[in-house]
């Protein structure tokens, strides 16, 4: 590697599936390796003292890997919710102690952001409303649209998404509420911090709410039936967080009832998500089936990201990105 030359690259490309885009870390699923193939990959990985994401995404691989590779110090997954894989490897303490998990979190912050800035424009201009008269070549009366830069939002989560949604909205004029688990946060693109336990007591100010929370035991279905109740009728919602955060069915009912007005997601509690969903239906509603991080730039960035991160273990420095082994976010 030209950024850390001190690190050897081993990878066969025979033994990985082929990717179909860009940042198609997954690859093909109809990949199938041979029994012979099967057993070079494991070797290659059990050889490692440094995996560069998790093989086949897949935690039942993880698991075997870490369990069968006593060498391997540290592991770094390439998407910002990695930590939810190693949770689900079922690792042991001692494994834990072990392996340093690392994200790439952080690296999709921009495309995001402008993710979150589409759907604030969207429910602030009703864009749905737009599309509407325009399928119905219709001229309607003018009437008062919102301006974001007036608008209140609450910021659900601020880690390395939340920091750059932050930047973006501020630089918008938006005055930006976020929570954090720390008193005494401050940064120059967030107007107030609050506790995530006090978020009950703000949500009602809010034009807008973007979520931006991993998904751990503690934040599965935060945005339930009796916050939404409490939101600002015609709020706009968009999560670029985890589907999990969301209970969806509370959600649609809002959607349905007007509570809230616009509902942009890139995440869902299932996926692909379904069919049946009357999310599909709902007009004030824009779907992106989870691709809003994707970027040109996200194979290099997240490759810097662990070419620094490897300078800093080979320099015994802390890594960046450290997944909590407790709440695996």
């Amino acid at each position: 590697m030209e950024r850390e030359p001190r690190v050897t690259l081993l990878v066969d490309p025979s033994l990985l599936p082929p990717i179909r885009h860009r940042a198609d870390f997954s690859g093909d699923p109809a990949f199938r390796r041979t029994p012979e193939q099967q057993r070079k990959f494991e070797a290659l990985l059990d050889s490692a003292d440094v995996l560069l994401g998790i093989p086949d995404v897949d935690p039942t691989a993880l698991a075997r890997t870490v369990r069968s590779n006593p060498r391997l110090r540290w592991v770094h997954t390439t998407s910002a919710g990695g930590g939810q894989q190693v949770g689900k490897a079922g690792l042991s303490p001692s494994h834990l102690r072990r392996v340093t998990f690392t994200t790439s979190a952080g690296v999709h912050g921009s495309p995001l952001s402008e993710f979150v800035v589409l759907g604030i424009l969207s429910g602030a201009k009703d864009v749905p409303r737009l599309m509407r008269l325009k399928s119905r070549r219709q001229w309607s009366e003018r009437w008062m649209s919102r301006q974001i830069s007036r608008q209140k939002v609450l910021l659900l989560g601020f880690g390395g998404i939340g920091r750059a949604v932050a930047r973006s909205l501020s630089a918008l004029g938006m005055s930006v509420t976020a929570t954090s688990r720390r008193a005494g946060t401050e940064h120059p693109d967030v107007d107030r911090f609050v506790s995530i336990d006090d978020v009950d007591d703000v949500i009602g100010e809010m034009d807008a709410i973007v979520c931006a929370l991993p998904g751990t035991g503690l934040t599965e279905r935060f945005v339930d039936e009796r916050l939404l109740a409490r939101v600002k009728r015609g709020v706009t919602f968009v999560n670029v967080g985890r589907g999990s955060v969301v209970d969806e069915s509370a959600l649609i009912a809002a959607l349905e009832e007007g509570r809230v007005g616009f509902a942009a997601l890139d995440v869902f509690e299932v996926e692909p998500l379904p069919a049946t969903s009357p999310l599909w239906a709902l007009p004030n509603v824009l779907i992106s089936p989870h691709t809003a991080a994707l970027a040109a730039d996200e194979e290099a960035a997240v490759a810097e990201l662990f070419a620094d991160n490897a300078t800093r273990l080979l320099d015994g420095h802390a890594l960046v990105n450290v997944v909590d082994t407790v709440e695996f976010y």
